[in-house]
């Protein structure tokens, strides 16, 4: 099998998040071996492959989530507008700021209301201190994560008050909330009910139109539906995920290049 810098990765139109040779260890095992994508700009990719393959860890990696584990490390480059976020002197605080997450179950702060967990970033990083500030910016996220109307008359509640759907929307908003450029969501549906699925995938496509959104998921439905490019990984033999294939959605999943992508789109392992 080739290695996967031997992967031949089609140029997207206008890349604002890449990796050049991305690896990434637990300790002395690696994980991810020399990952070579580009992310366009104001669009969706989502990372496909079995259970194993490194899509989390690739996420992980793209803001620096990754060495906050004990023992974990990257090697090569992550290149925010062309800035490689792993060069010395870069404030990982400030890159997390820049690129978003939102983990795969929702984590709102059990102790705080519903519009104080939107802005809890914002406090953290000292800003919009005037009570005002923070419910304009509190309401216009929560108007962008589609929520507003469901909490408008309940904001002082607990953010645990409110449905799966619901807290998963809530911290979506939250992570917008300090104003990202990139945002990585890992199966940001894959515990919540099929209407809440719907609207968090409607909210993907139509937050596309500001930000560049990186996600990870498991529904093959799923990517077609939301992403405009897809990438698949695998673990190889030696257990180490890497890129197989990347490509426009439509293209890959009708026309893969690769057996092995074929072969897990239509379902023969994974």
């Amino acid at each position: 099998m080739p290695p996967s810098d031997a992967v031949t990765v089609p140029h997207v139109t206008s890349a604002q998040l890449a990796t050049k040779s991305l690896c990434a260890y637990y300790g002395k095992r690696m994980a991810i071996r020399n990952v070579n994508l580009e992310f366009e700009a104001r669009a969706v990719t989502a990372l496909i492959g079995p259970s194993g393959c490194g899509k989390t860890t690739l996420l992980r990696c793209l803001n620096r989530i990754h060495e906050v584990t004990r023992g974990a490390s990257v090697t090569g480059e992550v290149l925010l507008d062309g800035e490689n976020i792993y060069a010395p002197g870069v404030d990982p605080v400030l890159i997390r700021r820049r690129i978003g997450m939102v983990f795969q179950r929702p984590n709102p702060f059990p102790t705080m209301s519903i519009v104080d967990n939107v802005v809890a970033g914002l406090r953290l990083t000292g800003e919009a201190r005037r009570t005002s500030e923070r419910l304009e910016i509190a309401e216009r996220v929560l108007r962008q994560a589609a929520l507003w109307d469901e909490v408008k008359d309940k904001l002082g509640r607990s953010g645990l008050s409110l449905s799966g759907g619901q807290q998963q929307r809530l911290c979506i908003a939250r992570a917008l909330a300090v104003e990202p450029e990139v945002l990585l969501m890992d199966e940001p549906a894959s515990a919540l009910d099929p209407i809440s699925t719907a609207k968090v995938e409607d909210l993907m496509t139509q937050l596309a139109a500001r930000y560049t959104i990186v996600v990870v998921t498991h529904n093959m439905q799923q990517a077609a539906r939301v992403s405009g490019y897809t990438a698949f990984m695998l673990a190889q033999e030696d257990g180490v995920g890497e890129m197989v294939e990347f490509g426009a959605t439509g293209e890959l999943f009708t026309r893969p290049r690769d057996r092995r992508t074929e072969d897990y789109l239509t379902g023969r392992f994974g």
